[in-house]
């Protein structure tokens, strides 16, 4: 008996043993073609595919909401300059057909209810609110990323510059050598300046397509030497070194708030998801009492307060002021 429990366990052990390098085989090789193709930006991966550097360019300002000269299409200027920062390459149409997509989905949930305004509700809510919600963190998550690499590029072009290249050929090795997104948004300025934008309004259009906040400081300063003229190189050098003390700066002030906003979101959250909890569990709970105008504006005078609250711990937590 215990011979064949031995047997039998080794045999399970190997077969688990196979299975985990198999696993593990698997993952290292497509791990290293996800890693491989990260390490190439966006740009570089459009030229493989496109015949024609121009047709690339193209095509990438126009995923990003822009026409051929990289101006918006959207009459809404805010709405397309939102687009075009957060970096979604969906294009305006499947950005619109999404936008309807979850609008639909919002209303569908919302119809069980059997409340004649809560379907129109939630459908604004999913069409507008959700989109524009997520348009804004995709924006913020890339513009830290720019953040992160904007000191290693402005290195990049310094070390370019004491090498005796030109600035357009800086521009050209930092859109070769660094992945997304600061590698196909100085590819879109090399190839504006190739195909006979001057520097100036090329740099301008950088800043249109990313708003970071240390952006402009680059751009006045390459301008400036392009039209007066001055030691770009040891400029380039001072603002890398200020860059890189702004965002030590903003990683300390975002560590010192951190306590505040987790409050504030905790203090939000909990009464949200015990009503939700409650509902879920017990939904008798609440049922009998859903007519009731004094429930519709007791909640509402606490959705008031909470918002409130909100404010003032944002007020606590913001350094900009």
């Amino acid at each position: 008996m215990f011979g064949s429990l031995d047997a039998s366990w080794v045999f399970y052990v190997a077969i688990g043993g196979v299975a985990l390098i198999v696993a593990d085989a698997l993952y290292l090789t497509f791990h290293h073609a996800t890693d491989r193709r990260r390490r190439i930006n966006r740009r570089l991966a459009k030229l493989d595919g496109v015949a024609g550097r121009e047709q690339a360019s193209i095509q990438l300002k126009r995923e990003r909401g822009l026409d051929a000269s990289g101006a918006f299409i959207l009459w809404l200027s805010w709405l397309n300059r939102l687009v075009a920062q957060s970096g979604v390459t969906w294009g305006m149409n499947r950005l619109l057909l999404a936008a309807a997509g979850c609008a639909a989905a919002s209303a569908a949930l919302a119809l069980p209810y059997h409340h004649s305004y809560q379907a129109p509700l939630a459908a604004l809510f999913g069409g507008l609110a959700l989109p524009l919600l997520a348009l804004l963190w995709l924006r913020r998550r890339r513009r830290r990323k720019f953040t992160d690499q904007f000191a290693e590029a402005i290195d990049m072009i310094v070390r370019s510059l004491r090498a005796g290249h030109p600035v357009p050929s800086a521009i050209r090795m930092v859109a070769r050598s660094m992945p997304d997104p600061i590698g196909s948004e100085f590819g879109l300025l090399e190839d504006e300046v190739t195909f006979g934008l001057d520097l100036e309004s090329a740099l301008r259009n950088l800043y249109t397509r990313v708003g970071q906040v240390d952006l402009p400081l680059f751009v006045t300063s390459v301008t400036i030497q392009t039209q007066a003229g001055g030691n770009l190189t040891e400029i380039l050098e001072n603002l890398g070194a200020v860059i890189r003390e702004r965002a030590k700066m903003r990683r300390k002030i975002h560590a010192l708030s951190a306590e505040g906003r987790f409050s504030a979101i905790l203090l939000t959250a909990i009464p949200v998801l015990v009503f939700a909890a409650i509902n879920f569990l017990a939904p008798s709970y609440f049922g009998k009492h859903w007519g009731d105008p004094v429930l519709t504006k007791g909640l509402i005078a606490c959705a008031v307060w909470a918002g409130l609250g909100n404010l003032v711990m944002l007020k606590m937590i913001n350094f900009k002021n």
